[in-house]
């Protein structure tokens, strides 16, 4: 069988520009929910990876079950393995992000049981190895590891190459290891993979503060909760961020962190039900289903820490979200 070079491009040109911020990730999700829109007034057809993989970078693990729940079917047709391998990865890496590593081992498993679906089960090759190396199987980390060595060669890109250095020094001890993390934080530095970059920063501070060098483990640890938290990426920041204390180290909450900042999609359908509209009345406004509009309210709920429709009012006003009246 030949090397498969699925999981990467073959030129680093190829690569995605992945310089998240905050900002953009909340744009990225507001940009998701508008197409979410367009595709159900008019009919068509519109599977929600995008939507799933934004939140499992998000670590939001409610929402994640609740698409997972309301789209499962979009994605997992009779005969097709690609959505069900990629529900399972983007479970293993929500699960990797809050360091539920039992939780991860098993999704990654399910995502990479299928021998014909040769991208997203590479994507959870490498959560797999994560997992295993945490769960306490590194043997079941070790033959992950020359599964992922067949892309990552086949590409022979800087973000492969990278990849492959941390994935490696998940499974290797003393010099070895080191090395193996210095080289993929090297490689990674010359990509456009930011996030690649910060779980380099993780794992190898995590690496750190377990051989007792907590000073060198800082400096690797506040690096990657600056760039998680940036990112939006909560979970992984908020797993940086217990790392950080175990060293010692106290972590100072963003001043920019706003979890009561709602999307587009969720200011229209908070501010429709604070008029008075109904859940059904909403839905015939913007053109979706009631199961939708029942889906975001839930979010919007959470989010301005209110109970009932009462409460929509004033807490928008409070938490200045409320924008001009237009409807679609």
């Amino acid at each position: 069988m030949p090397a498969r070079s699925a999981f990467f491009p073959l030129r680093s040109a190829n690569a995605p520009d992945c310089t998240y911020t905050r900002a953009n990730s909340a744009a990225a999700a507001s940009q998701i929910e508008e197409a979410a829109a367009v595709a159900e007034a008019t009919g068509s057809e519109l599977r929600p990876y995008a939507r799933l993989a934004l939140t499992a970078f998000r670590g939001q693990d409610y929402e994640i079950a609740e698409l997972i729940e309301t789209g499962s079917g979009e994605l997992v047709r009779p005969g097709e393995g690609v959505g069900l391998a990629f529900i399972e990865w983007a479970t293993a890496l929500l699960h990797n992000g809050l360091a539920r590593y039992d939780d991860a081992l098993a999704a990654a498993q399910r995502a990479t049981q299928d021998p014909n679906e040769l991208v997203f089960s590479l994507w959870a090759t490498v959560e797999l190895i994560e997992a295993a190396a945490r769960s306490g199987v590194p043997e079941q980390a070790a033959v992950a590891m020359d599964r992922l060595s067949d892309s990552t060669r086949a590409s022979g890109t800087e973000w492969a190459l990278g990849i492959e250095a941390y994935a490696r020094a998940l499974i290797s001890d003393g010099e070895t290891a080191e090395r193996l993390y210095r080289e993929a934080l090297d490689r990674l530095s010359r990509t456009r993979i930011r996030w690649a970059l910060a779980r380099a920063h993780l794992i190898y501070g995590e690496w750190l503060r377990r051989e007792n060098r907590r000073i060198d483990a800082r400096e690797q640890l506040r690096t990657a909760h600056e760039m998680f938290a940036s990112m939006g990426a909560d979970g992984f920041a908020e797993r940086a961020a217990r790392e950080l204390l175990a060293t010692g180290e106290r972590v100072r909450k963003r001043a920019a962190d706003t979890p009561t900042q709602l999307t587009a999609r969720e200011s229209q359908i908070a501010r429709l039900a604070s008029h008075g509209l109904s859940n059904p009345e909403i839905a015939a406004q913007l053109f979706m289903s009631r199961r939708t509009v029942e889906y975001h309210l839930h979010k919007v709920f959470t989010k301005l820490a209110i109970s009932s429709r009462n409460q929509l009012h004033a807490a928008l006003a409070d938490s200045k979200t409320e924008g001009p009246r237009q409807t679609p």
